[in-house]
């Protein structure tokens, strides 16, 4: 057992986590499982956030000055940018392609759909929105009964608290100035910016500012700031170390908690959750799959011709695994850098500039996500959208996931963006919700392999790449070598 790589013993982890919260379902003991193993995995998340934030600051700071050259790292910020870009725009044009093929909405129940499509024109009515395809369910005399019908429960319905929760804070990120998102890189208060969620950005910002000016300031003087930075990065890079002897534990933990959340002592709820959104679920994971197994590596191997496909998955197997189990692109940040450096051979100088803005800005796997999610719910409403307002989803998605916090269902609230920028109802999300965060961790895991990727792409384009094929990337966190 000590020999097996760290990342099968987290799959192993995951599956007996997994098996513990069904097992305490049918005996009736999720309430023990929530109370005394699921806080085990929310210690986890944090210990890795705790690690996170600081080791982005350091490891920025540490890459940017090390690099030497200003003006190669222009280039290099740019040609980050435009790639990580590209992988956007390609996810989101498969998530579109995958769901007007499979048509998900459409494979359910035809008077379900009449109904939703009636509570659209009525809530479209109340908002002051156009029907988007210009048809109207509710003036076709067809419709006349179920229109009754479905006014007088319309009036009944009570909308979920998360859901208002997450309409206002859209609403919030749509109410401001289109220059406001470059306004909130600038931080007035880094030390604020250090304790809240959310603001990677500012920190990345400060970091790559710092940076920058220790390259234009002596040597002699910068050169004692940069050793403490170097050693400061080390000490959280040995705190991952640590803390990864433990995951297998702690994912155990974090699967058998999220499992008996959605369970409790009905075991049948998982199955009847899938069921009803079976088809999405499906499409999504598709496109998922595709992103991880075909796109990524197709696109290496255009670029990177010395990385074999099994060694790439190889080197980034704990990173893809601890991604999966925690639902989190900043969680796993650390975990991400360690296996990129180590296995694939990318310089530290790369991986500490490339990876945390990644982490912040390339959310692949939450775009496609999007995408499909937009569509489906389009189509189970049995709203037609034109090619212009695809194109429409195209464009806000690509903008909505840079703003996209690299935390938990943090998609959800870009996606409430996306769906009122073609004038659907945000309340919809509700819909999803039950699926949410079990796609959610294959995202994360399209995420963090888009920022491998990438960053492979940028070490080899610097002449920064040293993989070497014969290494064992189990000796990653193996603290007795």
């Amino acid at each position: 057992m000590k020999k097996l790589a760290l990342h099968w013993k987290i799959l192993i982890g995951m599956v007996l986590g997994i098996i513990w919260a069904l097992l305490s379902s049918s005996l009736g003991w999720s309430a023990f499982t929530i109370d005394w193993i699921d806080p085990f995995g929310t210690i986890f998340i944090n210990l890795l956030k705790l690690i996170a934030v600081p080791l982005v600051l350091f490891s920025i700071i540490g890459g940017v000055a090390n690099i030497g050259d200003p003006s190669s790292l222009g280039r290099m910020g740019g040609k980050t940018l435009l790639i990580y870009l590209l992988t956007t725009v390609m996810a989101i044009s498969l998530g579109l392609i995958l769901v007007n093929t499979i048509q998900p909405g459409r494979l359910i129940d035809q008077n379900s759909r009449i109904d939703n499509r009636i509570n659209y024109e009525i809530w479209a009515a109340s908002q002051g929105h156009e029907v988007k395809d210009g048809h109207s369910y509710l003036k076709d005399p067809k419709y006349a009964d179920r229109v009754k019908e479905v006014s007088a429960l319309n009036s009944l319905k009570v909308q979920e608290s998360p859901v208002d929760e997450k309409i206002e804070k859209a609403k919030s990120q749509l109410q401001v100035s289109p220059l406001q998102p470059l306004v909130d890189i600038v931080p007035d208060n880094f030390f604020y910016s250090l304790t809240n969620n959310g603001l990677m950005l500012q920190i990345i910002f400060f970091a790559l500012f710092f940076g920058v000016c220790l390259l234009f300031i002596p040597n002699e003087k910068a050169r004692p700031v940069l050793t403490l930075v170097d050693g400061i990065n080390e000490v959280f890079l040995k705190m991952v170390d640590l803390v990864m002897q433990a995951a297998p534990f702690f994912v155990f933990a974090l699967l058998a908690g999220v499992v008996s959340k959605m369970a409790g002592n009905d075991i049948g709820k998982v199955v009847e959750i899938f069921k009803g959104l079976s088809w999405y679920s499906l499409t999504v994971l598709i496109g998922l799959l595709l992103m991880i197994f075909i796109i990524y590596p197709t696109i290496l191997k255009l670029f990177v011709k010395k990385i074999p496909y099994l060694g790439f998955f190889k080197a980034m197997g704990p990173a893809q695994t601890l991604a999966f189990s925690t639902s989190s692109s900043a969680a796993t940040l650390p975990v991400t850098m360690e296996c990129v450096e180590q296995n694939m051979g990318v310089d530290k100088k790369i991986s500490s500039f490339v990876l945390p803005i990644g982490a912040t800005v390339n959310m692949d796997g939450t775009s496609l996500y999007q995408a499909v999610a937009v569509l489906f719910l389009a189509q189970m409403h049995i709203v037609n959208l034109s090619f212009e307002q695809q194109l429409v989803v195209v464009i806000t998605t690509t903008l909505a996931s840079i703003g996209s916090a690299a935390v938990p269902s943090a998609g959800l609230v870009m996606l409430i963006v996306v769906l009122d920028s073609v004038g659907l109802n945000p309340a919809w999300i509700a819909i999803i919700f039950p699926v949410d965060r079990i796609l959610d961790m294959f995202r994360t895991v399209v995420n963090v392999t888009g920022d491998a990727t990438v960053c492979t792409i940028i070490a080899d384009g610097e002449n920064m790449l040293d993989y070497q094929s014969e290494k064992n990337p189990t000796e990653t966190f193996d603290l007795d070598s």
